[in-house]
């Protein structure tokens, strides 16, 4: 079954022709072609036709949008063979060969009716520390602002109003590293001095004395995800010395010494399956457990320094249970639940990747919990890769 669409005079003559000529028995069609229009699930928007092979997307675009009835035109992209068609159905046809005999599968998906603009401007210009600014946080809920300083402090401030809430003083050197518990209850910072600070946001005080325990400066701190563990009490740091230390705040003590990197930890993940990844300057990224503090994996192939990590589930695992709603839980428990829904949600039933850049140029893409091989090596930079 076929069917005849009318759009503008121009496109409504070649369709009506191509119509016609695909209704007489026999008749050349090397001018139009069968298409079957889809929704991105399979569902066919009425039933096919014959479409001149000079429509593109604009014609499309007419034709889905009288389809659907739409007051409002709107725009839609359209894929063939999970390939966006950007040119006229004739060209497509002839670059992929594709036959004239069998019905073509058209895909169209709206798109979104407002206009990216690149950002143009400064919305804020947030002064108040003295030296450089050294790392950057934002709260799990979207609604602070925590920055270290080579003036030695921490700088909580209220992006709602975009003024400073609390000045925290206390580190003696540059502070270098900044992270928030997922549960917001925490912000722990890390200095060059090799010492950790941990904050109470709410007042900018600092909860108990510094954590010492690391010899050299503070390259790395990550906490451990909420849906492993609510309230949030566990975070790990890396150091310069060549050590991970996993500290519990609320016992204000370093419970756990990761020890085997032969050089300097340069970056440090807590993964949603509850392995601790930590990249080396000794060109390795170990994997490890986080019960005894034992050595899992270990992943090799890059030919100079690891300077960063990246999950595939980081963003979740930063905002814990947080969403756009900013809802309030009324217990741990509570908190746990939806920040596991959202994890697996995100995961889905893929495992969890790690990204890492070197020293050597390169980025290597892992599933950890796979292989302790690369997935694929990606090239292109041509300089370190941080």
């Amino acid at each position: 079954m076929h069917t005849q669409i009318f759009v503008s005079t121009e496109f409504q003559k070649s369709a009506m022709d191509a119509e016609a000529a695909g209704m007489e028995e026999g008749k050349d069609m090397k001018n139009s072609v069968m298409c079957q229009l889809t929704d991105p699930e399979g569902t066919p928007l009425g039933p096919s036709m014959y479409l001149p092979q000079s429509a593109g997307p604009k014609e499309l675009q007419q034709i889905v949008n009288q389809l659907l009835n739409n007051e409002e035109k709107l725009p839609y992209a359209f894929y063939v063979s999970n390939h966006e068609l950007v040119v006229q159905l004739d060209s497509y046809l002839q670059n992929n060969k594709v036959s004239l005999e069998k019905v073509l599968t058209i895909v169209y998906q709206p798109q979104a009716v407002f206009r990216i603009r690149p950002v143009t401007r400064c919305s804020s210009t947030i002064t108040g520390h003295t030296e450089a600014v050294l790392s950057v946080a934002f709260s799990p809920d979207g609604r602070q602002l925590a920055s270290g300083s080579g003036d030695t402090t921490v700088r909580l401030w209220d992006l709602n109003t975009q003024t400073p809430l609390f000045t925290c003083k206390g580190h003696k050197n540059w502070v270098l590293c900044i992270a928030w518990s997922p549960d917001g209850k925490h912000l722990v910072s890390g200095s060059k001095a090799g010492e950790l600070q941990c904050w109470d946001p709410q007042t900018g005080n600092p909860s108990g004395n510094p954590l010492i325990g690391h010899k050299k400066w503070i390259t790395g701190i990550s906490w451990e995800p909420v849906h492993l563990n609510a309230p949030c009490r566990r975070f790990v740091s890396a150091s310069k010395d060549g050590d991970a230390r996993i500290w519990d705040v609320s016992l204000r003590k370093c419970v756990m010494c990761l020890t085997g990197h032969t050089l300097a930890i340069t970056c440090v993940k807590w993964g949603g399956d509850g392995v601790i990844y930590t990249g080396s300057q000794d060109c390795t990224i170990k994997m490890w457990e986080t019960s005894q503090g034992k050595l899992i994996r270990e992943l090799k192939g890059h030919g100079h320094w690891v300077n960063s990590l990246a999950l595939s589930t980081e963003y979740v695992l930063r905002t814990g249970a947080n969403d756009h709603t900013c809802k309030q839980y009324s217990s741990p428990e509570e908190m746990k639940k939806v920040a596991l829904e959202r994890y697996k949600k995100m995961r889905g039933n893929a495992p969890e990747r790690l990204v890492s850049g070197s020293d050597d140029f390169t980025m290597f893409l892992w599933e950890p919990a796979v292989s302790k091989h690369p997935k694929t090596r990606m090239t292109g930079h041509q300089q370190v890769s941080y």
